[in-house]
């Protein structure tokens, strides 16, 4: 082999040995990202676990949680209000294999205002004259788990909500309230909402108890598969070196 070549193959060498190198660094990097999320998200886990076999808090220590920029999602909590059912608002949702609405209702009390999830109703209640008696005009009392507000539409699949036939898709706090002459900016509106429990409503309807609680975690597996490449990727180039090295030797 000439020197020209020779110099040739050894930078060729030099390049594809720094670009493995990037690589298996980027694969042990993903792996270890997912180890980190693995923890981030088992602590997120219990911490939910705990919250939702804790006793209840009042409305006024979960609006000082929420101020406080506390983690408050799925907390239980108690309050008593009187609802607005005039400006009830309805997101399609399916529920033990029936399609139909949860009902957001605003439910006003010392504590301002707060929009309400009191559960399920079928298509053909979504009319709330299909449901009069479960339409409480007294003062009542609400055992629910807190749920954060969404900033934006989750993701772009997700339709946009039709607003004109009160029917929505993702639970935008802003357009609910506005759509129902509510000042979202105002303070007296919380900056939340809560799931109703399982207790029922005169009538049955609307059946409260539907928060789903699944947070997937899969972060265990993703960082076997980045590790499991990163191994692979190893293999391969101890294997070309080791009969390179033969190569050479029997030439």
């Amino acid at each position: 082999m000439s020197n020209t070549a020779s110099k040739m193959f050894s930078l060729r060498t030099l390049i594809v040995s720094f670009i493995l190198a990037v690589v298996f660094a980027i694969l042990i990097a993903l792996g270890t990202w997912q180890m980190q999320r693995l923890e981030w998200k088992e602590n997120l886990l219990a911490n939910i676990e705990q919250r939702l076999t804790a006793n209840p808090v009042s409305i006024q220590d979960l609006i000082d949680l929420a101020n406080t920029g506390d983690d408050f999602e799925y907390q239980p909590v108690t309050l008593q209000g009187v609802f607005d059912h005039t400006k009830e608002r309805h997101f399609f949702a399916t529920h033990n294999g029936f399609s139909g609405y949860y009902v957001y209702t605003p439910l006003s009390g010392d504590f301002g205002t707060v929009f309400i999830n009191r559960g399920f109703v079928p298509f053909d209640f979504k009319d709330p004259k299909m449901r009069l008696e479960g339409q409480v005009t007294d003062r009542v009392s609400i055992t629910g788990l807190a749920r954060k507000m969404l900033d934006e539409k989750p993701s772009s699949v997700v339709p946009e909500n039709d607003i004109a036939a009160n029917i929505y898709y993702w639970k935008d706090l802003r357009s609910m309230a506005q759509t129902t002459g509510l000042e979202f900016d105002n303070q007296d509106l919380n900056k939340f909402f809560i799931d109703a429990d399982e207790a029922p409503n005169p009538g049955g309807f609307p059946q409260g108890g539907v928060t789903i609680i699944d947070l997937p975690n899969n972060h265990l597996q993703y960082a076997f598969t980045w590790y499991g490449l990163a191994a692979t990727l190893l293999c391969i180039v101890v294997i070309f070196l080791f009969r390179r090295k033969s190569a050479t030797a029997k030439s």
